[in-house]
């Protein structure tokens, strides 16, 4: 978890081109997180992005 949403942003653009496997970025409280899309099952309206190594960014 990281406080700082910059960081976070760029460590989960990171591990999804490492793990080739699409991230959710969430925030919960004060915090951001990242983990994998599939395993995701928190609330939908935590999620600020999904990075997708496989999608050209927009």
């Amino acid at each position: 978890m990281s406080h700082n949403l910059t960081l976070a942003q760029n460590h989960a653009f990171d591990l999804a081109r490492t793990l080739m496997v699409p991230v959710i970025l969430f925030q919960a409280d004060n915090a951001f997180g990242v983990m994998v899309s599939s395993e995701y099952d928190g609330d939908q309206d935590a999620i600020v992005h999904e990075y997708d190594p496989w999608c050209p960014a927009h």
